[in-house]
């Protein structure tokens, strides 16, 4: 396998049979498959300019200033992690979050959405300040999701209860004054008073909307999605079950083709049954998400999500001294491996839940999540077991 970085404009390749000192315009990545949710392609090839894909395609090449070569490694798209809490020791409430960025990256994730749990408004609104100053250097941040504080206090989650809100109206433009283009998405319970007025005043936003955290009903998740809710959170979990009379958010998200369902895939939070039961039953509509905390990419212990103590033991969180779980310790890589292994989706669907599926959900599936001209020269190469070799994210190496 080729050692070559991939070169942004004004890059220098290390091989490329160009001589030495020319300045790299364009590289040809070969794998031996490229997998994305339209399907595999044997011995396949993307042609990269800047942080672009200009081809894509099978066999014969065009010329490139560089060539990596990946032998027989499997090149998919990034994946996109919807909600996430942090990793590497650090939470994406913290002054600084980097370390947490990079070890997801290392594990494929070459955008994110990094989530923030229920604090008080100006303590959020502190968050989105620090996000949005990385943000403005770091293009692989897509901003983030405020999974509190409009949360049903019977389903709080690890969320602490003393900053859970009604999502008012001065609430609800607070926040949206403090993350203009920085929200990307929230949760919201849409049995809480006034809920439905809030998820309409965050979609005209430009805000994605999800349901979660609720003890609401069928019909009331049902009004959130017509209200304009597009998303439910981490499916399963922090809600009503799927039962034959009351079907709750699950019945209404799974009937909804508008709707994308988060999920859990560490083998913790969602069983493999039920999971496979999801795939079958919302085809295309399944994101894969992390929610990881802390502890993603660090050892057991004591940890922190928000203001809440968290014990992590054999890699699985918990509030401390409760049965409440915490987050994960999940990375994509894993969710990819578990799709396949524990799901038995085929890798091309599985790719997708990663990748094309969440792109779409928070309306960016027209620039990411695809191997193909236009899109963003997010990959990651494979090795045939479904291990991370390489990471690029916008052209640029993450994994050096």
């Amino acid at each position: 396998m080729s050692d070559t970085s991939l070169p942004s404009d004004g890059g220098r390749p290390s091989e490329a049979g160009r001589p030495s000192g020319l300045e790299a315009r364009t590289t040809l990545v070969r794998a031996a498959r490229l997998v994305d949710g339209a399907g595999p392609v044997t011995d396949g090839w993307v042609l990269v300019g800047g942080d672009t894909i200009l081809q894509a395609g099978t066999g014969a090449a065009p010329g490139a200033d560089a060539v990596v070569d990946l032998g027989d490694a499997i090149l998919v798209p990034g994946s996109i992690d919807l909600h996430g809490h942090g990793g590497a020791t650090q939470a994406y409430e913290d002054d600084d979050f980097s370390a947490a960025l990079a070890a997801h990256r290392a594990h494929g994730t070459t955008r994110s959405v990094v989530s923030l749990v229920a604090n008080p408004v100006p303590e959020l609104v502190r968050s989105l300040g620090r996000i949005r100053d990385v943000m403005a250097t770091d293009p692989l941040l897509l901003g983030a999701h405020l999974e509190g504080p409009f949360l049903s206090p019977d389903n709080k989650g690890a969320h602490n209860e003393d900053f859970l809100v009604a999502p008012t109206p001065a609430a609800v433009d607070a926040l949206l004054a403090a993350g203009a283009g920085v929200i990307r998405q929230v949760t919201i319970a849409p049995e809480l008073p006034g809920a439905l007025d809030a998820v309409r005043r965050f979609v005209d936003a430009g805000v994605t909307v999800a349901v979660g955290h609720t003890v609401g009903t069928y019909e009331q998740a049902r009004a959130a999605f017509d209200a304009g809710a597009t998303v439910l959170t981490h499916a399963f979990n922090a809600m009503p079950g799927l039962h034959h009379r009351r079907p709750g958010p699950i019945g209404a998200a799974v009937e909804d083709e508008r709707v994308t369902l988060e999920l859990i895939l560490d083998g913790v939070h969602v069983h493999p049954a039920a999971a496979r039961t999801l795939f079958r039953a919302a085809p295309g509509r399944i994101a894969l998400i992390t929610d990881a905390m802390g502890a993603a990419g660090a050892a057991d212990g004591p940890y922190r999500l928000g203001s809440l103590d968290v014990t992590v033991t054999d890699s699985v969180a918990h509030v401390t001294g409760t049965d409440t779980i915490a987050g994960s310790t999940l990375t994509q890589d894993v969710a990819l491996r578990n799709a396949v292994r524990l799901t038995g989706q085929s890798l091309p669907d599985a790719v997708a839940a990663l990748t094309s599926v969440p792109a779409r959900a928070i309306g960016l599936g027209d620039r990411f999540g695809r191997l193909a001209p236009g899109f963003a020269a997010d990959l990651v190469a494979l090795s045939p077991a479904l291990e991370v070799l390489r990471v690029w994210g916008a052209g640029q190496p993450l994994d050096q």
